[in-house]
């Protein structure tokens, strides 16, 4: 069972706390990505806690390539076998459709993958990837769909959007049918598609809303699609979606659009850009982004961050970490995703601060002024 508590809001920003068999999430919130049951970057769990992490989010089609859901229901489920005490998010599989467009055959029973590891041929439809995340032990299931490419026909997105909503269904049913035997099942929200097609995403989110699931997401966008477009959609979209339930925006992104969206009243994002930029030498700051292979971080004795309470920036000059990146060494990946996930989380403690302050506006607007014109100094 779950239970979605709107506490404040302001405009159409939310302010909430989503209860949940594995904990309360307090949103606006950021979900770490732990595609494999682990962040990019040589984190455990413990470190995702330091980093105020309260849901991680990871991936029913890798874990069902290796190792295997069984594997991690023997061994306890995804939180045992992760060490992680809190909730946790599955995408269903759906994305892959699209990232592995040139390695999958879709029809309407479900879609064929060419594993990318092996060759091997794996089928995953809406009652497979149910079955995989509810042995996995996971909070929160993701509706197995189809995220389209960009850009897109009309006609192409109509069939593609309509079998996402048939896709839903299946999934509801196959969770309601395991729930009658006597099975663990997750949460389910569904995922709202539709491309940059305003009108075919309004009328699906109306359709998907019917279902009264528990939450509901936002799919397809982040996928090439500017900025601008992306923040019209959600304009058209949001509204038509139940206000009283989670709005999760999938895959997104930076500060900045995390700080739009939630204006919008989107409250639950996940990217892979904190720990995938980190890995690279870019950090996040309160006054904009780093790029440490920049000469100018060769005798810079202070944190990457001054305005930061992380490990990293507690105890590491931005000097020691350019070092690191330099000769190559690991511990540079480990530090600056430290860092990054921290950013992340603590953006969101400040967001949340802001809502329940009545003052997210100029909060918004503070931040976007002190992040512009500052990127990869």
């Amino acid at each position: 069972m779950s239970a979605y508590t709107l506490l404040k809001t302001q405009n159409r920003a939310k302010r909430a706390a989503f209860a949940t068999p594995h904990g309360t999430v307090q949103t606006p919130v950021f979900m770490n990505v732990a595609t494999a049951a682990a962040i990019k970057g040589a984190l455990n769990a413990d470190d995702l806690r330091a980093a105020g992490c309260q849901l991680a989010l990871c991936n029913t089609y890798h874990l069902h390539l290796r190792p295997g859901e069984d594997v991690i229901r023997q061994l306890g489920g995804l939180q045992k076998f992760m060490n992680w005490d809190k909730p946790v998010l599955t995408d269903s599989g759906g994305f892959q459709v699209y990232s592995l467009s040139g390695l999958r055959k879709i029809r309407e029973e479900g879609v064929t993958f060419a594993s990318h590891i092996d060759g091997r041929r794996i089928f995953m439809g809406p009652e497979e990837s149910m079955n995989i995340q509810a042995t996995l032990g996971t909070t929160i299931a993701m509706a197995f769909d189809e995220c389209p490419p960009y850009p897109a026909t009309e006609a192409y997105m109509d069939a593609s959007v309509a079998r996402t909503t048939r896709w839903l269904i299946r999934c509801q049913k196959r969770l309601d049918a395991l729930r009658e035997q006597g099975a663990y099942t997750p949460i389910l929200f569904g995922i709202n598609q539709g491309g940059t097609y305003a009108e075919k995403r309004i009328a699906h989110a109306q359709e998907i809303s019917a279902l009264n699931l528990a939450g509901y997401a936002i799919g397809g966008l982040a996928v090439g699609e500017s900025h601008e477009e992306m923040y019209r959609i959600l304009d058209a979209v949001v509204p038509h979606l139940p206000q009283n339930k989670p709005t999760y925006l999938m895959g997104v992104g930076t500060p900045e659009n995390l700080l739009h969206a939630i204006a919008r009243g989107v409250d639950f994002f996940d990217c892979v850009l904190p720990a995938r930029n980190g890995r690279h030498g870019h950090v996040y700051t309160s006054q904009g982004k780093l790029n440490l292979f920049n000469a100018q971080h060769t005798r810079a004795d202070i944190p990457l961050d001054p305005a930061c309470g992380c490990h990293t920036c507690k105890n590491h000059s931005r000097a020691y970490l350019r070092h690191l990146f330099k000769a190559k060494e690991m511990l540079a990946m480990r530090l600056a995703v430290m860092h990054n996930l921290y950013f992340y989380n603590n953006l969101m403690q400040e967001v949340r601060d802001a809502l329940d302050a009545e003052r997210y506006d100029a909060f918004m607007a503070e931040r976007l002024d002190a992040w512009s014109g500052r990127s990869g100094i």
